[in-house]
């Protein structure tokens, strides 16, 4: 079974760059995902997207929340699971 793991934050006003380069310095731990993807979207917003070979439930690696004055709330956090 495939599992993604969706991580999206709202950097503070004016530190999108800043949390778009904290995101990079995050290396996943292992195991390392099948896949791992980075994504953009106005006002700051980056949302990372990992895919696992683990069942929906399994323990993963999860990007942790970066320091509270980078972003302008807490991180929002998915979990989906392959339907094909």
């Amino acid at each position: 079974m495939t599992v993604a793991l969706m991580w999206e934050a709202k950097a503070a006003p004016g530190r999108g760059a800043e949390l778009l380069d904290w995101v990079r310095s995050q290396e996943p731990s292992q195991p390392l995902p099948l896949r791992r993807e980075v994504l953009c979207a106005p006002q700051d917003r980056v949302l990372v997207i990992t895919w696992w070979d683990a069942s929906y439930d399994a323990e993963l690696p999860e990007l942790t929340d970066p320091e509270a004055e980078l972003i302008a709330r807490p991180a929002h956090r998915w979990r989906f699971e392959s339907v094909e």
